[in-house]
C-alpha cells in the first residue's frame, strides 16, 4: 500500500525506450491517486484524534504521532512519483511538438498513447511555438546545429508531385528524384520521412 503503486508507475516509464512514449498508464495513475486520497484521509483522521484527546500534534510521540508520519511520507512519496511521471511524459511531448508538432499532425499511433491532458497540452505548445515563429518570421525549429552550408543535396523517398514552390524556386518532386535545396525548405519534408539528404 506504501509506494507500491508509484513506485510501479515511475519503473514503467523508466522501462521505455529513452524519448519514447509508452500508452499513458490511466488506471494505474488513478490507483496512485486513490491512494494518496486514502493517505490523506487517514492523516486528517489521526490528526483529528490526537487533537481531540488534547495531544500537540507536533510533540506528542505516540502511536498515532508515527502513524500519521508514515500516511504523510507515502503521501509526499506517491505525489512526488505522479508528478516524475506526469513531468517526464511532458518533457517528451515538448520534444515531439518541437520536431513534429510544427510541421505536421502526429501519427495516429503516437497520439494514442497520450492522455487527454496530455494531447491538448501537445496543441497548446505547438500553437504557440508556431504564433512565436509567425511573429518573429523565423523558423526557430529549423538548423538547432549550425550548419556548415545553407544548401543540402537530397532525394526525394515519396512522390511529391510538381509544382511546390520553395523559397528561390519552383520543382517537380518526382520519387527518387535529387535536388540542391536550401537547408530550411527541405528540413520539414526531411523531418516527415518525405526526402532524405545525401551526405559525402
Amino acid at each position: 500500500m506504501h509506494g507500491r503503486k508509484a513506485y510501479e508507475l515511475v519503473k514503467e516509464f523508466a522501462s521505455g525506450e529513452k524519448g519514447h512514449l509508452k500508452i499513458f498508464n490511466n488506471e494505474l495513475f488513478e490507483r496512485v491517486i486513490e491512494e494518496c486520497n486514502e493517505h490523506h484521509n487517514a492523516l486528517q483522521s489521526l490528526i483529528r484524534k490526537m487533537q481531540e484527546e488534547g495531544l500537540e500534534v507536533q510533540t506528542a510521540k505516540n502511536a498515532d504521532h508515527y502513524g500519521a508520519l508514515i500516511h504523510h511520507v507515502s503521501l509526499i512519496r506517491n505525489k512526488r512519483c505522479l508528478m516524475a511521471y506526469v513531468y517526464n511524459r511532458a518533457e517528451i511531448i515538448r520534444d515531439l511538438a518541437w520536431k513534429v508538432g510544427l510541421l505536421h499532425e502526429l501519427p495516429r499511433e503516437i497520439q494514442e498513447k497520450f492522455s487527454d491532458s496530455e494531447e491538448q497540452y501537445f496543441k497548446d505548445h505547438s500553437k504557440s511555438l508556431k504564433l512565436y515563429m509567425s511573429q518573429l518570421s523565423l523558423d526557430v525549429n529549423v538548423d538547432m546545429v549550425p550548419p556548415k552550408d545553407p544548401y543540402i543535396k537530397v532525394r526525394v523517398l515519396e512522390d511529391l508531385g510538381s509544382g511546390i514552390i520553395l523559397s528561390d524556386k519552383s520543382a517537380n518532386f518526382a520519387r527518387h528524384s535529387m535536388h540542391f535545396l536550401k537547408r530550411t525548405d527541405a528540413e520539414q519534408y526531411i523531418a516527415r520521412g518525405l526526402m532524405e539528404e545525401l551526405t559525402g
